[in-house]
């Protein structure tokens, strides 16, 4: 059996040396223990998250930690358990209506896929019909709303009130995101969080999709 906090603390230390020595270990011993192996790694992103909060880790790191997890999930997968392999459960993502940037969304993506959460990408200057609609067409309970612009607020409190209307508010966890985001906006939009921090986002929805 493979030493499972010494997997969690590589994938904490970015260690992709020491991460491809124990998966090949893993591999080796048949799987054993492989849904516990994911779960380490997971707890590792946890780490990263903590780390770059500190300021230890920047968003140079946050890229690099989830093109990590995805090429670590990509080993790990194929051992496990129809059950264990199934992904925890659906987010939906977009950058809304009026707002061109990505960049962040594309960050929120990988790290959300590193963590075993599938994610319906629907790309940027959505308009809060089509987020309703995708809402309803892939039975997704999580939406996470970015935005750099200012404006994207006003957009963000379009789409919630989209989804007051079409009946199914209380469906949906709505997280919202980006540099124009604050504690106050999230209450005047009447999204359930907000963050700035992409790992502490990925954080919010696991502990959703976990309920």
């Amino acid at each position: 059996m493979i030493n499972l906090e010494d997997l969690k603390a590589a994938m904490g230390d970015l260690d992709e040396e020491k991460i491809t020595a124990i998966l090949d270990e893993l591999q080796a011993s048949g799987g054993e223990g492989a849904d516990q192996a994911l779960a380490a790694c997971q707890e590792g992103m946890d780490i990263i998250g903590a780390k770059y909060e500190s300021g230890e880790y920047f968003v140079a790191e946050l890229i690099y930690a989830g093109d990590l997890m995805s090429d670590v999930a990509a080993v790990i997968k194929p051992m496990l358990t129809e059950e264990t392999s199934s992904a925890m459960g659906k987010a939906l993502l977009c950058t809304v209506k009026g707002d061109l940037h990505d960049i962040g969304k594309n960050i929120v993506k990988s790290l959300f896929e590193a963590a075993g959460i599938e994610v319906i990408d629907l790309g940027v200057d959505v308009e809060p019909a089509a987020i309703v609609a995708a809402l309803k067409d892939n039975d997704a309970h999580v939406l996470a709303l970015s935005g750099l612009l200012t404006l994207a607020i006003n957009s963000m409190k379009e789409t919630v009130d989209a989804l007051i209307e079409a009946g199914f508010r209380d469906e949906v966890k709505v997280l919202i995101g980006g540099a124009a985001v604050t504690a106050d906006y999230c209450e005047i939009i009447s999204a359930d969080a907000w963050s700035l921090n992409a790992a502490e986002g990925v954080s919010i929805c696991r502990q959703w999709l976990a309920v």
